[in-house]
């Protein structure tokens, strides 16, 4: 035993020497995770370190491999010692890039997170950053893995020239599908030309009514008032006509139209509809001062159209906002149906005639009939 390790004693601190050191490493990493986690915790609350788990977990990695790389050194000869020599490099040079591309993007993305809330907190538009945190941290994270492929030697072409910038619109278009690059194109004209910001209020269909929650490269976000988020891509909302309550003035007409029998008293309910609307809380008195000189009424009350079965009555009714409008409106339709109960008036509902048929007597009535053509002349 004495003479195995007078034999290989160089052999045995070398490798413990290594096994010591990726303990060391290990050991320092998780140290350096949890400080840098209550760091982020103190200056972002409530928000789970991603970025920083993933770099503990790289570097926990690439300490094992690495060990064991330099641990098969003990047991290659010569002609494999190049071969390792070079997997030793490559995995040393994937993991320091890899942990510069996250920290990279880390970094951007945290410094766009903080300028957000302070523009927000600035009551200010964030739309233009959140768009171009996507795109800094998307940029961030290619240019790492053409880094990465600058180590293979098949690869290393297409990464130089990219990398070059000769190549990077080719390559984009090269790989990227025409739909993808007509919504990023959307993306970048949303910004661009801001038909709407974060927190509008936009309808692009009956079904698709809510508030704009993010903007990215490939789709926007809008969470409805049953608080589900509708993902439309940018491409699509590009070319959609859509209506946008909290661009230019917030206030807004509603109107709401409820159709009576012809039978009913057309000045009373016209009288009623105007009482309930005035008088609600909601109600915006948006009269020019020309307006109340004239004594014109804050809710103008008007018989629009007669139909088969009712007549429609519309009362134009403004509210301070697309919030309002919709609070009111329930409101109205209600307190104007009760209304119109207590008062007499009759809103129609579709009316169905049955006819019945005696089919017993149908056979004697062709006999009849069949007895009268035979005594015709």
């Amino acid at each position: 035993m004495k003479e195995f390790f007078e034999t290989y004693q160089s052999d045995i601190l070398y490798a413990l020497g290594v096994i010591g050191g990726v303990l060391i490493l290990h050991f320092a990493t998780n140290l350096l995770y949890k400080w840098l986690v209550r760091q982020e915790q103190k200056k972002y609350p409530g928000e789970s370190p991603k970025a920083i788990g993933w770099i503990k977990r790289i570097l926990n990695a690439l300490w094992l491999v690495l060990g064991i790389i330099l641990l098969s050194f003990l047991f290659v000869n010569e002609e494999k010692y190049d071969a390792l020599q070079h997997n030793f490099n490559l995995i040393l040079y994937l993991g320091i890039v890899s942990i510069l591309t996250i920290v990279g993007a880390a970094s951007a993305n945290m410094w766009f997170r903080s300028s957000i809330r302070k523009k927000i907190a600035n009551l200010e538009d964030p739309t233009s950053f959140k768009f171009l945190r996507y795109v800094a941290v998307i940029g961030i994270y290619s240019i790492g893995v053409l880094f990465a492929l600058l180590a293979f030697p098949s690869l290393k072409g297409v990464a130089q020239t990219a990398l070059g910038g000769a190549g990077v619109i080719a390559l984009i278009a090269g790989v990227a599908s025409q739909e993808a690059l007509a919504n990023l194109v959307g993306g970048v004209f949303i910004i661009s030309f801001k038909p709407f910001r974060i927190g509008d209020i936009i309808k692009v269909t009956d079904t698709m009514v809510g508030t704009v929650t993010d903007i990215t490269l490939r789709h926007t976000v809008i969470r409805n008032f049953e608080n589900k988020m509708i993902v439309i891509p940018n491409a699509i909302i590009n070319k959609e006509k859509l209506i946008n309550y909290d661009l230019g003035e917030l206030k807004i007409c509603d109107r709401i139209e409820i159709g009576i029998s012809y039978d009913s008293d057309i000045d009373l309910a016209k009288k009623i509809m105007q009482e309930e609307c005035t008088k609600h809380p909601l109600i915006l008195d948006n009269r020019s001062e020309l307006d109340v000189l004239d004594g014109q009424p804050i809710v103008r009350v008007a018989l629009t159209s007669l139909n088969d079965s009712s007549v429609t009555i519309r009362a134009w009714v403004w509210a301070r906002d697309y919030t309002d409008s919709f609070d009111m409106r329930c409101d109205l339709l209600e307190s104007i149906k009760k209304r119109f109960d207590s008062e007499g008036i009759e809103i129609p509902f579709p009316y169905r005639t049955l006819v019945f048929k005696n089919t017993a007597t149908e056979p004697q009535n062709a006999e009849e009939n069949s007895e009268k053509k035979d005594k015709k002349p």
